[in-house]
């Protein structure tokens, strides 16, 4: 409140040509010649000067309150440490006490100032330093110049070239879904298979990728989306889930999403594809794992029966041959052969048998002793043979 008060008895008095705040008198009065207000002559620093001596109201703002011609401070008053009416004094009121040094001749240090922001510019701009493994293209007013290789490479400052810096020999990885989601896939026999893929690529040519798409990452993943559903329904829900399957359809996910980059001139080049997860849908998944079961048992069941088979054939085919060979023993001896089958057969049949019966007259009656020796060993009671123990009496 006290600087409004201040300013507004100020105010007052150049109103009534008391005081002029630019130095001026007012036109109603004499000014301050008369001195009848006790403030001292006029031509002072405060005052007007002599009569006629200056060409209008002087500049308040310069430095030593802007005696004699009226102008305005420029650059080389500030570096020169001075205003229009010459030095300024050491903690006076035109600043502090620092003071840069001349130039010889009086020259100013502006040029020199402007040079050096400059150079500065150019090393911050102009200069670059490109790793091994990268590669950066130029602009030149935002069109494309040149590729920069390895090394220390020279550019105009910005902003007449820019420079964008690329590692062309980083793998990138796009994984698809990104996240947890379900990405389910129609496959050739009419089910829903949920697939998660990795797709890994690198920058194959710089000003391409820079230049010939919009959002290259974006179209790499719809590339490569595209191209797995193409793959995935020429196969059956059985053959995404085998390990031969898989890579069937990885390779052909490779060559497809290569063939339409290239048609789009995005200059990528795609390593591999790799499948991580190929479930059935999460609803349905129990009874994915029951039918999974139910074929397990179904093939080893076939395959037991294959076993049995070959077995039985094995055995058929071994007969055989042992057939032939008797055949052809038998169309040299008839009747040797055929006596001896019959007592090799008599002897197999009968190897196994207590009876004996015997039709011919003037035999001596059979004596079945190995039925008498197993009856014999069946009825002997059984002996238990306890070792002696040994008596402590005689122990002590």
């Amino acid at each position: 409140m006290q600087i409004f008060d201040g300013f507004k008895q100020n105010l007052v008095l150049a109103m009534a040509g008391k005081k002029n705040p630019w130095g001026k008198p007012t036109s109603g009065g004499g000014g301050d010649s008369g001195g009848s207000d006790g403030d001292g002559p006029t031509n002072g620093p405060g005052g007007d000067g002599p009569s006629g001596s200056e060409d209008g109201p002087r500049n308040p703002w310069l430095p030593g309150g802007g005696g004699g011609k009226r102008r305005s401070a420029n650059i080389e008053d500030i570096f020169k440490n001075k205003g229009p009416e010459g030095p300024r004094r050491a903690g006076g009121g035109g600043g502090g006490g620092f003071q840069m040094p001349e130039l010889p001749g009086g020259r100013s240090w502006a040029p020199l100032l402007i040079v050096g922001a400059a150079v500065l510019w150019f090393l911050f701009t102009g200069v670059h330093f490109i790793q091994p493994g990268e590669r950066a293209v130029v602009k030149t007013l935002g069109n494309y110049s040149r590729i920069l290789t390895p090394g220390t490479e020279f550019t105009a400052p910005y902003p007449i070239e820019t420079v964008d810096v690329e590692n062309v020999e980083e793998i990138r990885v796009v994984r698809i879904p990104d996240g947890t989601e379900e990405k389910l896939i129609l496959t050739g026999d009419q089910n829903l298979v949920d697939l998660s893929y990795v797709v890994r690529w690198r920058i194959n040519d710089l000003k391409d990728f820079k230049f010939e798409l919009a959002e290259p990452v974006t179209t790499v993943g719809e590339v490569a989306e595209a191209a797995m559903r193409a793959s995935i329904a020429e196969k059956t829900l059985n053959e995404t889930f085998t390990g031969q399957g898989r890579a069937e359809v990885q390779q052909a996910v490779r060559e497809r999403m290569q063939a339409s980059l290239d048609t789009y001139r995005a200059g990528i080049q795609v390593v591999g594809v790799e499948i991580a997860k190929a479930d059935p849908p999460g609803a349905v998944v129990e009874a994915f794992r029951d039918v999974s079961v139910a074929e397990q048992n179904a093939d080893r069941a076939r395959n037991e029966a294959e076993g049995y088979a070959q077995q039985t054939l094995a055995r058929a085919e071994g007969g055989a041959e042992a057939f032939d060979k008797v055949y052809q023993q038998y169309r040299l001896a008839p009747g040797v052969t055929r006596q001896r089958l019959y007592y090799e057969t008599m002897e197999r049949v009968l190897a196994n048998t207590d009876k004996t019966i015997v039709e011919a007259d003037g035999v001596t009656p059979y004596l079945p002793l190995p039925e008498i020796r197993r009856r014999a060993t069946a009825s002997l009671p059984e002996i238990t043979v306890q070792a002696p123990a040994t008596s402590q009496a005689g122990g002590q």
